[in-house]
């Protein structure tokens, strides 16, 4: 491993919450939800349409023009991460998406004979990141990611080894995607999406007993990465170290989870590893937590494999019930979330949990923020196919802190 530090020195967000940091951790330190009827399309047929959807995006904007909508959060997340960096460092700025369905909308619309409504969007997979790099002036690497719902992580996890190896000094990891039909038709076969019962509505319960699946939402989110020593050259303000990271997959099933959740605690290990901590040091995790009935306690147990003793004094969160799942920008959003709570000692709630399942032996914060002492984090991602990752995340300056902003 490197002796390179690689720290978190700008963030973006779009999601259901609202548009920009700031509207996304304030609604999730109030516990609020963003979930609602999926009103973007029909359903055709669909039986459940609970859904996340940004609202009051300008997704007409002229600097905008050509790229899907999912480019488009994209876009507007990766310019509020960008504030304050200098023009003249962006010829050396390297791009990193990650995403799960990218330019699919406008794919579907070509093979049933339109025109493609966005032109970046028309040519290959990786076409939208080298489109988003474009608009932002960004004239280093430039990568697109793919491994179903870990991919904002996974952009992460790749920008920090490129940062680290001197591949670039500053880049930019952004996890992004948008609701379709296509898209839609395609998860609601997967028979996980939340649906009413017994009386009570649609709605997603990471970790309760009561829990009967997930919403499927849309947005972006984006992280600046840089050397230490490129941000104080540049005197930035430092949020957080991406101390390392673990990529994997369970070479199990397309989509079937590892009951035992292996593969993830793997993942966990690798990116504890990476970071040079042991499992005691960290201080809280926020979780993957889809509220499915397989997948939260698959990572229950993958929890316990790692953290074994040190798991009952950790807190671990899901912020699904608040913005359901972002799918290629869960783990970009999420992250987003584990640096404001090292900078403010808060912990956000999980929405929707009620009454924890018994299987799921952790200490998931409910009802209210909780105020911690917090240095190390540990975001977790998982996705169909199998793939997993895992990133932690230190306070910049190695300490706890108590804040509580």
């Amino acid at each position: 491993m490197t002796t390179t530090r690689v720290c978190v020195t700008g963030m973006g967000a779009v999601c259901c919450l609202g548009v920009g940091v700031d509207a996304l951790w304030e609604g999730l330190r109030r516990g609020a939800c963003g979930l609602g009827p999926l009103t973007r399309f029909a359903l055709g047929g669909v039986p459940y349409g609970l859904a996340g959807q940004v609202e009051g995006f300008d997704t007409e904007a002229d600097e905008s023009r050509g790229l899907s909508r999912g480019a488009r959060f994209a876009l507007r997340a990766c310019r509020e991460a960008l504030a304050g960096f200098p023009q003249e460092c962006r010829r050396r700025l390297a791009v990193v998406t990650g995403s799960n369905f990218g330019p699919q909308e406008a794919i579907v619309s070509l093979l049933a004979g339109g025109e493609a409504p966005w032109p970046a969007a028309s040519g290959p997979f990786g076409a939208e990141a080298a489109a988003l790099a474009g608009r932002l002036d960004a004239g280093g690497l430039v990568a697109s990611l793919s491994l179903s719902c870990a991919s904002g992580n996974a952009a992460i996890a790749h920008l920090l080894e490129l940062i680290r190896y001197g591949r670039a000094e500053a880049g930019l990891a952004c996890g992004y995607d948008s609701l379709d039909r296509f898209s839609w038709a395609g998860l609601s076969a997967l028979r996980v999406m939340a649906a009413p019962r017994g009386g009570r509505p649609a709605g997603v319960r990471p970790f309760d007993r009561a829990r009967n699946g997930t919403a499927f939402s849309e947005g972006a989110g984006c992280l600046l990465l840089e050397t230490e020593e490129h941000a104080r050259e540049r005197g930035a303000a430092i949020l957080a170290v991406v101390a390392g990271a673990g990529v994997n997959n369970n070479a199990c099933h397309l989509t079937h989870s590892d009951e035992e959740g292996s593969g993830l605690a793997h993942a966990m290990q690798m990116a504890l590893d990476d970071a040079g901590l042991e499992p005691s040091d960290v201080d809280h995790v926020n979780a993957h937590g889809t509220a499915t009935k397989l997948n939260d306690v698959a990572e229950a147990r993958a929890l316990a494999a790692v953290f074994d003793d040190a798991l009952a004094g950790i807190p671990v969160t899901s912020i699904k019930g608040s913005i359901g799942h972002a799918m290629g920008a869960a783990g970009s959003l999420e992250a987003i979330a584990c640096v404001r709570t090292l900078t403010r000692g808060i912990i956000p709630p999980t929405v929707g949990l009620e009454t924890r399942d018994p299987d799921c032996a952790v200490d998931v914060v409910q009802g209210a923020v909780r105020r911690a002492d917090v240095s190390a984090v540990l975001n977790n991602a998982a996705g169909i196919g199998g793939a997993n990752a895992a990133v932690v995340f230190r306070r910049a300056d190695g300490h706890r802190n108590g804040e509580g902003k």
